[in-house]
């Protein structure tokens, strides 16, 4: 008798199992088919479209060219220019973007007055659409009806700064910054939030400062998440694209075409001109595949080096185990 219970307790064991894994394949099969035809296939019909001539029209003049693409990026003068310009811009928004967010992050979680209305109006500026902020900007810095030309005027009459012609580069850093501090601040809120407060307590008894417990207890705790966020950073500093070509031209308005100016000649946007105005596509993807490495290359050296500043509550060695 015991047997039988024991057989017929497997069976339904089994049988659950059964479902709840048909159920599973059930659940992940829309996201597994919007991967394959949005994700896995676009980037297999790239890369090959890299290793030929294409120019998004004729497919009858299609041939493969091998690796020809490639080479040509490294032997273009734009190319290199471009990619030394985005290097440059990398190098300067990431940092500013992390201290500023950081900074503001930290003031926001102590008890201030109106605290929620500055986490608001800090916010608001990311969820702006990005044809929206561009105008904004070009409203505040433009060359000749600026908002900003407007105040220095005030104080020192008939200054007129050209930001757009002259400085565009800070233009476009002061756009981004001001883009991604929102988005990074709640993080960075959300990281700062979870450090027990009985540790920086305990350290004020102890006679530390509240620089020491910043450097000691509040910043190694929150590593993770500067790391999380470096590394957005990146990614987004490199794929940069449609902010210089939105600030590109005059306030009578720039077309998608427009190219900006030659400071803010960027990666993406050199790429972008190669497909869409020169009908390069091939050489284009050659691009994209180039940048893509970087990426990877840059993000790997982030994770290779976290090991040594990154501080995790769990042995990370110990978890892989």
């Amino acid at each position: 008798m015991a047997a039988v219970t024991s057989a017929t307790g497997a069976r339904r064991r089994d049988g659950r199992a059964r479902r709840e894994e048909r159920w599973f394949y059930l659940f992940i099969t829309p996201w597994m088919l919007g991967f394959i035809f949005l994700s896995l296939i676009p980037l297999v019909v790239g890369f090959l479209i890299s290793l030929s001539n294409y120019n998004g029209l004729n497919l009858a003049t299609v041939r493969f060219v091998g690796l020809e693409n490639y080479l040509r990026a490294f032997s273009d003068t734009d190319a290199r220019f471009a990619i030394g310009r985005t290097l440059l811009f990398t190098a300067i928004n990431v940092p500013l973007n992390l201290i500023i967010s950081f900074c503001i992050a930290l003031l926001l979680t102590r008890q201030i007055y109106v605290r929620g209305l500055f986490r608001t109006l800090f916010y608001i500026p990311s969820i702006i659409p990005i044809v929206a902020v561009a105008w904004i900007w070009k409203l505040m810095m433009d060359n000749n009806f600026g908002l900003l030309n407007a105040l220095i005027s005030f104080v020192w009459p008939g200054t007129a700064i050209r930001w757009m012609t002259e400085y565009p580069t800070l233009v476009l850093l002061l756009l981004s910054v001001w883009i991604g501090t929102g988005g990074a601040m709640i993080i960075f809120m959300a990281g700062l939030q979870g450090v027990p407060r009985e540790l920086e307590e305990a350290a004020l008894i102890d006679g530390a400062n509240i620089f020491q417990m910043f450097r000691l207890i509040t910043l190694p705790l929150v590593t993770p998440v500067v790391f999380y966020q470096l590394v957005l950073s990146i990614i987004f500093s490199l794929q940069i694209l449609v902010e210089p070509i939105l600030l590109s031209g005059s306030l009578g308005g720039a077309s998608i075409g427009t190219l900006p100016p030659r400071p803010n000649y960027v990666y993406m946007v050199h790429t972008y001109t190669q497909i869409f105005t020169s009908q390069r596509f091939g050489y284009g993807s050659a691009l994209l595949w180039i940048l893509f490495v970087l990426v990877l290359l840059l993000t790997l050296i982030v994770f290779r080096t976290g090991r040594y500043w990154v501080y995790y509550e769990v042995d990370q060695e110990r978890v892989g185990a």
